[in-house]
């Protein structure tokens, strides 16, 4: 990328990686941590195919941690910790 790209907020592409997916009791749990100025936000995806649907919960929290594997698997735990307290209901 150029300089001049590099100033003025050129389209850089992000790289591809492959996503941090779980199952977990019948739903499908996809590690989404987002990306932040010190380090990556705990966040995921909750899906559950139901009647031919796919349903999906997204959930982001304010826990910011250093590197992104650390997040993936923090992210994966507390959307298990989410399955189950909640399950279905997480849908509503």
């Amino acid at each position: 990328m150029s300089i001049l790209s590099r100033l003025f907020g050129g389209t850089a592409k992000p790289e591809a990686r492959a996503e941090h997916v779980e199952d977990y009791k019948g739903f499908r749990i996809i590690a989404a941590p987002q990306e932040e100025r010190d380090g990556f936000r705990v966040g995921a995806r909750i899906e559950r195919e139901a009647g031919g649907e796919v349903k999906v919960h997204h959930f982001l929290r304010a826990d910011v941690l250093r590197d992104r594997a650390t997040a993936e698997a923090f992210s994966i735990r507390k959307a298990k910790q989410v399955i189950d307290e909640q399950g279905e209901r997480i849908f509503r």
